[in-house]
């Protein structure tokens, strides 16, 4: 299912679920800090990048895409942490991990709406997060699990506190809740 929006086109799944992609931005091995961008909305608070998939367009493209628009950065795509489901909001987001390479010094939404990036700690990340996009907690929660195991084809309902199922079929499918 496609939906029409100024400027962009909201893709759905079978389930009616928005399709989204996102990036946990580090910039080291050790995974252990990580890259915000401050809300669109609500200057003063911080975001993971991320937004829509556009038609016909690759999750991974849609994460790579998404964190040069939002972060101004670019670099190598890892390993996928997942697909993660909220509910509240009707969205699924794919969640891929970047090593930065490279910060440009400006950026699409640098100039056109003031957005800010920093480099936070996973602990000062997860506060950040906290007080705006708990969802987006559960992506850095799984970012440490997922250090030591494979976690592709993952489906995690974030509208509450995740329990982690790996499905077989395509991201986009109905996930088991608890």
């Amino acid at each position: 299912m496609v939906k029409e929006k100024p400027n962009s086109t909201r893709i759905y799944d079978k389930d009616g679920f928005r399709r989204r992609a996102a990036c946990i931005c580090v910039r080291a091995e050790n995974e252990a800090e990580v890259l915000l961008v401050t809300s669109s909305r609500r200057p003063e608070l911080w975001i993971v990048p991320g937004g829509g998939v556009e038609p016909e367009e690759e999750p991974s493209v849609t994460a790579v895409r998404e964190v040069l628009e939002e972060a101004g950065v670019v670099g190598s795509l890892g390993r996928c942490l997942g697909v993660f489901e909220n509910n509240d909001h009707m969205h699924r987001t794919e969640v891929f991990v970047m090593n930065v390479t490279k910060e440009l010094e400006e950026w699409e939404d640098s100039r056109s709406i003031g957005r800010k990036r920093q480099w936070f700690t996973i602990e000062d990340a997860l506060s950040r997060l906290a007080l705006h996009k708990p969802t987006q907690q559960h992506y850095l929660m799984q970012l440490q699990h997922s250090k030591t195991r494979d976690n592709t084809n993952r489906v995690v309902n974030a509208t509450h506190p995740p329990k982690l199922t790996n499905v077989a079929s395509s991201p986009a499918a109905s996930p088991t809740t608890a």
